[in-house]
């Protein structure tokens, strides 16, 4: 059942292509996802007609919604936020920051951002700046600032102190042995 089978697509499908683009896809995926989402029709000259219209449309509203976001954009790139958390003394995070953080920390700062539109890697688990990745439409990416410092106060160094040594006219003392000297016993 590995044959191909040309579809038209009748929305953007990820990963494969955009609305009005032929694609040439196995079988099963064709029978089992698309067309029974109703995302891709067959490829006659009839529905390359009626979807070579629609992709127009499709492609209109997307430049009104990306322009529409473009705002958006503009604000979170220019968002910086701060949080203290907890960490040791090395910088790291006892706990972590995650997106939904990131999203109430933006929503605090006046920029409401979707907790699914933050794409982190992995959480933030350490003191200091980092660039936050917001993907606000197919294409249109933001990046905010996070800006994470450490609720602990940084301990104060101890101050050496220097022991007092009995200075000896040979320059050392019998009391202490030295590494490489044997021990007597």
């Amino acid at each position: 059942m590995g044959k191909q089978i040309e579809l038209l697509l009748r929305d953007h499908v990820e990963n494969l292509g955009r609305c009005g683009d032929i694609v040439s896809v196995r079988g099963g995926y064709a029978w089992n996802f698309l067309l029974p989402q109703k995302l891709a029709v067959f490829a006659t000259s009839e529905n390359r007609r009626v979807i070579a219209r629609r992709a127009t449309r499709v492609d209109a509203e997307e430049s009104v919604q990306r322009e529409a976001l473009a705002g958006i954009a503009e604000a979170i790139n220019n968002l910086t936020v701060t949080t203290l958390q907890k960490t040791d003394y090395g910088g790291r995070l006892y706990g972590s920051v995650n997106a939904a953080q990131v999203a109430e920390l933006s929503a605090a700062a006046g920029v409401i951002v979707d907790e699914g539109k933050i794409r982190l890697a992995h959480p933030i688990k350490e003191v200091g700046t980092h660039e936050v990745p917001v993907h606000l439409f197919a294409g249109l990416i933001a990046t905010m600032t996070v800006v994470v410092e450490s609720e602990n106060p940084a301990p104060e160094p101890e101050p050496v102190r220097e022991e007092a040594q009995p200075e000896d006219s040979e320059g050392g003392s019998d009391d202490a042995p030295d590494g490489d000297a044997p021990k007597e016993g």
